[in-house]
């Protein structure tokens, strides 16, 4: 936090309650101008100070807080987490920059970084750009931050890019348009010469035909000539012949009217000329006459309705368009997905913040110390699902577990804006995932069929039907692949599978590549993760495992996985002051027997003993696997799950895996067996 905000131009100053910051170098080195101090907080801590920002590890109920919270509520200055500061950033991107990526958050108390590293996967499997961030690491700010940095880099290499291709293209259409020129001008000069051959052939031809005439009619003169002189000699010695012959002229009657001065395109017109002068019109020609003057009248009509009809260019209305929407920034390092992992810490008192979709997978004790009472931890995981007044973000929801069913939120009346309108009951959309059967269009759940357990999701029959609330919907179960196909282990396992599913799809990601990618998934180091096989016996290393409700979904995933099998379990460590009564039900049921070590074996045996498990206690974890094989018996699992905190005896849970992997392998060894 301290360098996202120093990043954005703030002065930081950084309280740390531990004496000896073990990051206090790292903080001077990296933002420069901080200050870092420790010891006693006051109001007076809070002078110069505009904002603060708590980290996660932070209790709000840490009474060394108390004093600085308090003058900070009276002087309303903000106190906010990393999560509001991520949010902000978001929403300072989307105005400026139009980035609005999809946001997936997961939380529950387990299974949070196998389903969070899954969804990330499938995302990316569909073809998303994904960053996946938050509890899981690295951090959101250093991510967005990097992100920022990285597109700020692509965004300068690619506006020089485009520089050099305007110049590019403009040096190119500048040679095309000389080209052009040069072109139009060859093509004008050859136009020209042609024209003028052109001209000078038709000349040539038009003189030459000329000529031919001449010539044609000197000679039809000549004949004509000729002829007319036969004919006078022939006249004449007729004449000789008969002197007394007279001459007839033919002589035409006086009221006779010419037809060829008689020119009129109206029928009327000729009848009453033809009554006048006592004639007859033929019947036809006036009939034609009608016709013709019908034709041209309509034809008149139409020309004067087209143009009645035509309105001049700078007067016609211009043709309203829809343009197409804008199309999205395409960022080629801002993901278009983020996946984040979320605890309770992060989000316990978050302030502004809204996902797309979001689930909290399930909730058992945990983190007691911290918040204080169940209520309280549970509310910390709601607000996941959003802090606005109607959030728009999808609520995956565990049907399995009751106290997740009980974060979904009542019906919203919303008023009415308008006078006429009737207020309408708005209710969040809610999408199911659990081990049955699913109940609702668009939940997924877990069904057997011929003896083989299937990964489904249920859809509408027929959604066109519209239905009244309170019926029951028809559905239609699609198979999706059979949940051996998983890689990873255990019904626990296929529980988180069906949430990562049900969460991408909810945003618009597609199923199918999905399940390509969940057919991929290996897993996370640590979580029921298989170590290998001696003989018949196969060891899990879940050694993440460390509250009960991790060891009870541990249990019961891979206990019924491997039925009519038991398992061996490990047990044992820091128990955080937890109720280990959960344990008693999933270890009678699927435990052979338990080894126990740690600080807080004796409050794990008394469950056991309740259980009826036989169990022995052991002083190193080493002890107790070797212990554990012995007592498998045919093909039995060993399974370290201590449902305990490692740091009574370990470094950390990485550390105890190490460690029961070796002893693992120590045991191959003296068997002279390879593991499998």
């Amino acid at each position: 936090m301290a360098r996202w905000c120093a990043g954005q131009g703030a002065r930081v100053r950084v309280w740390d309650s531990r004496e000896n910051p073990p990051q206090a170098a790292a903080l001077a080195a990296e933002v420069a101008g901080s200050a870092l101090f420790s010891g006693e907080l006051s109001a007076g801590s809070l002078d110069g100070i505009a904002r603060v920002y708590k980290s996660p590890g932070l209790s709000p109920s840490d009474a060394r807080l108390a004093p600085l919270l308090q003058a900070a509520k009276l002087a309303n200055v903000p106190v906010r987490g990393e999560l509001d500061l991520f949010s902000q950033a978001l929403a300072q991107l989307k105005a400026e920059r139009g980035y609005v990526p999809k946001i997936l958050a997961i939380t529950g108390t387990n299974g949070k970084t196998t389903t969070t590293s899954l969804t990330g996967q499938l995302v990316e499997r569909a073809g998303r750009s994904v960053a996946v961030a938050g509890n899981i690491g690295p951090t959101m700010l250093d991510t967005l931050a990097a992100a920022i940095a990285a597109q700020a880099v692509a965004d300068v290499e690619a506006a020089e890019q485009a520089a050099a291709q305007a110049l590019i293209d403009a040096e190119e259409a500048a040679a095309k348009a000389a080209q052009d020129a040069i072109d139009q001008e060859a093509a004008r000069v050859a136009a020209e010469k042609q024209a003028r051959l052109d001209a000078e052939l038709a000349a040539a031809a038009a003189a030459k035909e000329a000529e031919a005439q001449a010539k044609a009619q000197a000679k039809a003169d000549a004949a004509a000539a000729k002829a007319a002189r036969a004919e006078a000699k022939a006249a004449k010695a007729a004449a000789k012949a008969n002197p007394d012959a007279a001459l007839e002229m033919p002589v035409e009657p006086e009221d006779a009217i010419d037809a060829e001065l008689v020119e009129t395109d109206d029928a009327d017109e000729l009848r009453e000329l033809s009554a006048l002068d006592g004639s007859d019109v033929p019947a036809q020609l006036a009939d034609d006459v009608d016709e013709r003057h019908a034709d041209e009248q309509l034809a008149d009509e139409v020309a004067e309705v087209q143009e009645a009809a035509r309105l001049p260019d700078d007067d016609a209305p211009a043709i309203a368009l829809i343009p197409p929407p804008p199309a999205d920034p395409v960022f080629s390092h801002l993901p278009q997905v983020w996946v984040l992992e979320l605890s309770s810490f992060q989000l316990d008192e978050v302030q502004d913040f809204n996902p797309s979709a979001a689930t909290v997978l399930n909730v058992t004790q945990d983190h007691l110390d911290w918040h204080g009472t169940m209520a309280a931890y549970a509310a910390a995981k709601a607000r996941i699902f959003g802090t606005d007044a109607m959030p728009d973000t999808v609520m995956v929801i565990n049907r399995d577990d009751a106290a997740v069913e009980a974060m979904i939120p009542p019906p919203v009346t919303i008023k009415p804006t308008r006078r006429g309108e009737r207020a309408k009951l708005v209710s969040r959309r809610v999408v199911r995932f659990g081990l049955d059967a699913p109940r609702a269009p668009g939940d997924f759940g877990l069904v057997d069929e011929g003896g083989m357990a299937w990964l489904v999701r249920a859809m509408e029959l027929d959604p066109t039907i519209k239905r009244k609330a309170g019926d029951e919907d028809d559905l239609v179960i699609q198979r999706l692949m059979p949940a051996d196909a998983l890689r990873i282990r255990g019904r626990h396992n296929a529980s988180n599978a069906l949430a990562s599913l049900a969460l991408a799809s909810s945003v618009g990601i597609p199923l199918a590549p999905m399940l390509h990618g969940l057919r991929e998934y290996r897993g996370e180091p640590h979580r029921v993760e298989p170590i290998g096989m001696i003989g018949a016996v196969e060891f899990f290393d879940d050694s993440k495992g460390t509250n009960v409700g991790a060891t009870v979904a541990a249990l019961n995933g891979l206990g019924q996985d491997r039925a009519p099998s038991k398992l061996v379990v490990i047990l044992g460590g820091d128990g955080k002051g937890q109720d280990f009564a959960p344990l008693a039900e999933p270890l009678r049921r699927h435990a052979r027997a338990a080894a126990t070590i740690g600080k807080d074996a004796e409050g794990l045996e008394a469950v056991l003993q309740a259980a009826g498990v036989r169990f022995e206690r052991h002083a190193t974890l080493e002890e107790a696997t070797r212990w554990a094989h012995k007592q498998a018996e045919g093909s039995d699992a060993v399974l370290l799950s201590p449902a305990c905190a490692s740091l009574d005896m370990f470094r950390d849970y990485k550390h105890r895996a190490d460690v029961f992997v070796a002893a693992v392998r120590a045991i191959a060894d003296d068997a002279g067996e390879v593991l499998a």
